[in-house]
């Protein structure tokens, strides 16, 4: 496996050097180079010796002095430096599976790297990993590494994932926990199927794996209306929810004891669905699986709380201002409590929160980051938005353009004549977007 260089950066080391646009990387320091881990690893020494090829297939070798750490100058056709490694699991619960036809491509694509686990937070599920790859990642000591475990009853996980290697390569799990690689776990629940005694069963497996698995994260599985034809599962109830936290707050609570360090949390939907409140910042430790929505309501109240501790006293006598906030319907009523406490203290604002019902993938789904374009345009027209709409940026594809249906953010404010305003999910930047405050 070679890669292929695809421009050199005016006055690096690499061009300094002579290296070509065209040329193949065969190996740093007699390392082969396979993709971009390669690369940035073996790259970091003050020394190195390039082997390349040119595009007759001749080789030679040059050699580089640089600063430590400091970069090669060679850039790759994609960033990985080859493609991006698809996943090859059927699981019954998978939300890819569930989307409707029509949309753009690129939401199709089912990715399961560990690359893009290490790069950039995705969650991998190790029956796409080479025997090279798991060797690699022990020797690079690269780390947190982020996988979906579902289950640890090896039956059942090939069951689950729909994939006859899904419960043998748990062992690589347990391999990188011996090497001391850090490991943060998600684990989808589906009622009846891996929650339960096979939840207790999975926690009992991973738990003892402390501190290389530093956090494990219990989402609810997402239900679309497209999933004619797919394994039969039901949503979770309040009751069904209520178990769930139960045994995650058992086992979190004895972690805790122990080590001084819950380790297993319920997803924030978890509290919703079970109609129970959302514990306090401090329940959730350094907020280790925000991403997966655990804990992300209580970082958030603690933020904008502490912003308003914060607001200058003649902000509450500006002009009066009136904006509108839409999000999912499961966070709705959570803001808006949270927004009682600005509203008392500045009067001269209004900020009115509504919920967006999910109608594009089915009201079972009422999370902020699946609300579409079409969904928010039809039910906002017409109504009296005030100075600007307040949108979460989950809501938007990474380049914050698009919504999930292709409406721009553009045209969505053409269409209801207002001008629209995105929040990340940052207590701070959602006060200072109610209040009107520019960064």
């Amino acid at each position: 496996m070679s890669v292929k260089i695809a421009s050199v950066v005016p006055g690096s080391a690499a061009q300094r050097v002579g290296i070509q646009p065209g040329e193949t990387l065969i190996s740093i320091n007699k390392n082969d180079i396979y993709d971009i881990l390669d690369y940035r690893f073996y790259e970091t020494e003050k020394r190195l010796r390039l082997v390349l090829q040119d595009i007759s297939g001749k080789s030679r070798e040059v050699e580089i002095l640089k600063g430590e750490y400091q970069s090669i100058g060679l850039e790759f056709e994609t960033y990985l430096m080859d493609q991006q490694h698809s996943c090859r699991n059927r699981c019954i619960f998978c939300f890819i599976d569930q989307l409707p036809k029509g949309l753009r491509k690129s939401l199709y694509f089912k990715d399961d790297d560990s690359r893009l686990s290490f790069l950039f937070g995705n969650y991998i599920t190790l029956t796409n990993l080479s025997e090279h790859e798991v060797n690699r990642i022990i020797k690079m000591h690269i780390s947190p590494i982020n996988i979906s475990v579902h289950t640890t009853n090896p039956e059942l996980r090939v069951k689950m994932m729909g994939n006859r290697f899904a419960g043998e390569s748990l062992k690589i799990l347990y391999r990188f926990a011996e090497a001391g690689i850090q490991l943060n776990c998600q684990m989808v629940l589906c009622p009846g199927i891996n929650d339960g005694a096979e939840l207790e069963r999975s926690l009992h497996d991973l738990l003892p794996l402390f501190p290389a698995v530093q956090s494990i994260a219990l989402v609810p599985v997402g239900l679309t209306k497209y999933r004619e034809g797919l394994y039969p599962l039901e949503p979770y109830t309040c009751d069904t929810a209520r178990n769930v936290i139960e045994i995650a707050e058992r086992y979190g609570q004895e972690m805790f004891e122990k080590h001084g360090n819950r380790v297993c949390y319920a997803a924030d939907e978890f509290y919703l669905k079970a109609e129970l409140p959302i514990p306090e910042a401090a329940f959730y430790g350094d907020f280790d699986q925000l991403e997966n929505g655990v804990g992300l309501m209580a970082n958030l109240k603690e933020e904008f709380l502490d912003a308003m501790e914060e607001m200058p006293e003649d902000l509450g006598k500006k002009p009066f201002r009136k904006v509108t906030l839409a999000t999912g319907m499961a966070a709705a009523p959570f803001l808006n409590t949270l927004l009682d406490g600005l509203r008392q203290k500045c009067h001269n604002l209004s900020c009115n929160v509504i919920p967006i019902v999910n109608y594009f993938f089915g009201e079972r789904i009422n999370v902020a980051g699946l609300v579409t374009g079409g969904d928010l345009k039809k039910q906002l027209q017409g109504k009296d938005l005030g100075e600007e709409l307040i949108l979460p940026s989950v809501m938007l594809r990474h380049e914050g353009d698009l919504f999930l249906d292709d409406v721009s953010v553009k045209d969505l404010e053409k269409e209801l004549n207002t001008p629209i305003r995105l929040v990340p999910e940052d207590g701070y930047a959602l006060y200072r977007a109610v209040m009107g405050i520019e960064e």
